[in-house]
């Protein structure tokens, strides 16, 4: 996919599930399942054991799924991750050397800030995306709402402890997309392969979505 359309493609769905669990197997069980969900984008993290090989199967093996990777070990990292097929970037934080490469490489790329002179850092480098992380913490929906008021030219996913409850109002709040980990890919139901469970939870924030951003008109 190109940049633009991973763009779109993040845009349109609001949804980055972020998979992060303890084994390759998992990984291709809960990136499967949220698929089967209708959320066609996954963020693959960089703790999961053999993450590049993770990266290769599912492009290879469902080629509608938009992949992306965490990348928290630099440019060698990131080489690694784009090289085994992800067609975006993320980090928990701004590594202005991976964002750098990104937009040479023409490549998107959604660094994680959390003060607003990290995210017009980010958004100067060329960011597609800002994530804000962790968004809870430093005040949730309330703390999105206050950056977009001097920033709404800017592109925020919210991400770190998105729930169901606050995934809407983090919409509402002004986020292009949320992005959800635990409360979308439950670690019990990946460790008993409870697909049918998951696949709800990702219907379920998809109409989350599409509700917030109706009575927003």
């Amino acid at each position: 996919m190109t940049r633009e359309e991973v763009q779109k493609r993040i845009h349109e769905y609001g949804i980055v599930p972020f998979i992060r669990v303890e084994s390759a197997g998992d990984a291709m069980f809960a990136a499967e399942s949220v698929l089967a969900g209708g959320i066609p984008i996954v963020e693959i993290a960089n703790t999961i054991p053999t993450a590049d090989q993770v990266i290769r199967d599912l492009t290879r093996n469902f080629p509608t799924l938009t992949v992306g990777a965490e990348v928290a070990g630099g440019l060698e990292e990131a080489h690694r991750r784009l090289d085994a097929g992800a067609v975006f970037l993320t980090g928990p934080g701004l590594d202005q050397g991976v964002v750098g490469h990104c937009i040479e490489q023409d490549i998107m790329v959604m660094p994680g800030s959390l003060t607003p002179t990290e995210i017009m850092t980010a958004h100067r480098l060329g960011a597609d995306f800002i994530k804000v992380f962790p968004c809870s913490g430093a005040g949730g929906p309330k703390y999105i709402r206050a950056l977009k008021a001097p920033l709404p030219h800017i592109g925020l996913v919210a991400a770190g402890g998105v729930t169901q409850s606050t995934a809407p109002q983090f919409i509402a709040a002004g986020a292009a997309a949320v992005g959800v980990g635990e409360d979308l890919i439950p670690r019990q139901a990946v460790r008993f392969r409870e697909g049918a469970w998951i696949r709800e939870l990702a219907m379920r924030f998809l109409n989350f979505v599409r509700q917030a951003r109706a009575q927003m008109g």
